[in-house]
């Protein structure tokens, strides 16, 4: 936790704010972690799962953006979605050398699981009165909304 006194301390709401955004994260790893090892996944092979879709196949390139990670990594998370029977590689129809990534029906499933799960709060989140639920939720969509401008 953040101290007033401590001389690394952001020096406004809005840095704090992010500063602290960001230690929930990774306060709820292990959270992360042990909701996608209910369907034998690493929590980024799940976040692949939840990010396609069935009706709009993403390219591999696609999916390294929105993971934020390198092409080459994508490969190996899509490999194991893949023998796992939840998504198929196809061939794009505008360029034949560029993959798109489909889920199957199996994929189809566990996708929906894992956005039913994940849409349980982690216990910080979770643990608030309802009230300040609603208050976090609606400042964090007009910060999001913000975003999407």
């Amino acid at each position: 936790m953040i101290k007033a006194s401590d001389p690394a301390a952001p020096v406004s709401a809005g840095s704090e704010a992010w500063q602290l955004v960001y230690e929930l994260f990774q306060a709820n790893k292990p959270f992360m972690a042990a909701l996608m090892a209910e369907f034998d996944l690493t929590p980024l092979q799940g976040w692949a799962l939840k990010l396609l879709n069935v009706t709009q196949p993403l390219t591999m390139s696609d999916l390294a953006d929105a993971l934020g990670c390198d092409a080459s990594n994508v490969t190996s998370i899509v490999d194991r979605l893949e023998s796992r029977g939840f998504v198929e590689r196809r061939p794009s129809a505008m360029d034949r050398r560029v993959k798109e990534l489909a889920l199957t029906a199996a994929g189809s499933e566990v996708h929906e699981q894992i956005v039913e799960r994940m849409h349980q709060p982690p216990p910080p989140i979770g643990n608030l009165s309802q009230a300040d639920q609603e208050q976090l939720r609606d400042i964090l969509r007009r910060a999001l909304d913000s975003v999407n401008v």
